[in-house]
C-alpha cells in the first residue's frame, strides 16, 4: 500500500491502513548484526513487502502487517523473523523461507516448525 499524499490525521491513517482488521504483525530484523551486507537486508524486507501484497495479505479479512526492525537482540542464526499475535521467532530468515511463512504459517495457521527459534507463551491475545 502506498502512504496517502495528503497529510492525515492519525485516525484517518488507521482507517486507511485497516488497523481494526489486523490480524498478523511481522517484525523482521534488517540489522547491522544480522547483515554484514546493508544491500542484502533491504533486498529481504523488500521482498517481504512485495510478497504481502503480491498474497493478498493486505486486504480483509486477513490484514497482515510487517515492520522493519533494527534489532531484535538475537544477533545470531539471523535474520530473525517474528510473527504475532503467536508470538513464534523464526531464525535464518531467507525469501524462501518468508515464502513458506507467509503461505503455511498465515495463510494455512501451520507454523514452519524446522526454523522456530523460539514461542512467546501466552503472546495471544484474548479476544474481548
Amino acid at each position: 500500500m502506498i502512504r496517502p499524499e495528503q497529510p492525515l490525521t492519525a485516525q484517518q491513517l488507521a482507517e486507511v491502513y485497516k488497523l481494526t482488521a489486523v490480524t498478523r504483525h511481522i517484525f523482521i530484523c534488517t540489522g547491522p548484526e544480522c547483515y554484514p551486507d546493508p544491500t542484502h537486508a533491504d533486498k529481504l524486507w523488500n521482498y517481504l513487502k512485495r510478497r504481502i501484497v503480491e498474497l493478498k495479505l493486505i486486504n480483509a479479512p486477513e490484514v497482515v502487517f510487517r515492520t522493519r526492525c533494527e534489532c531484535l537482540r538475537i544477533c545470531a542464526q539471523g535474520p530473525i523473523m517474528v510473527v504475532w499475535p503467536e508470538g513464534i521467532w523464526y531464525h535464518s530468515v531467507n525469501e524462501a523461507l518468508i515464502d513458506q511463512i507467509l503461505t503455511e504459517h498465515i495463510q494455512q495457521n501451520k507454523p514452519v516448525e524446522s526454523h522456530i527459534l523460539a514461542r512467546s507463551p501466552g503472546s495471544a491475545m484474548p479476544t474481548i
